[in-house]
């Protein structure tokens, strides 16, 4: 098992937080299970990521993190802290997983490859 890319370390870091603010913000209703089972995506996918590398776990924390972004509004979450909590930590899993998809050296040349550049 080897960090290859520090993005995953943080998204695994915005996992836990995720699961243990159903707690600490004192969350309560569907916002709690909600919260709960997306944390515990997004640590899945971060730790598939230090197991197995490959592209596919960035493309499911891009769902993940739409998802957190989508949650409280199409759920209904009660309380003010839930939503920010819920919307930043679904902005910042998917800015990590954009990011480290354009630092990867793989990912890149595999764009390159399917969508060539043509000079004008």
């Amino acid at each position: 098992m080897r960090i290859q890319h520090w993005q995953d370390a943080a998204s695994l870091l915005v996992g836990v937080w995720l699961v243990l603010s159903s707690f600490v913000l004192g969350l309560s209703g569907a916002a709690v299970w909600i919260t709960i089972a997306l944390g515990l995506g997004v640590m899945l996918f971060a730790v598939e990521a230090f197991v197995i590398p490959s592209d596919l776990e960035e493309w499911g924390e891009m769902l993940l993190g739409l998802a957190l972004v989508a949650a409280p509004w199409s759920v209904g979450y009660e309380s003010a802290s839930a939503t920010v909590s819920s919307v930043v930590s679904g902005l910042l899993v998917i800015l990590l997983a954009v990011w480290e998809l354009m630092t990867d050296h793989n990912f890149s040349a595999w764009w390159h490859d399917h969508w060539p550049h043509r000079a004008g």
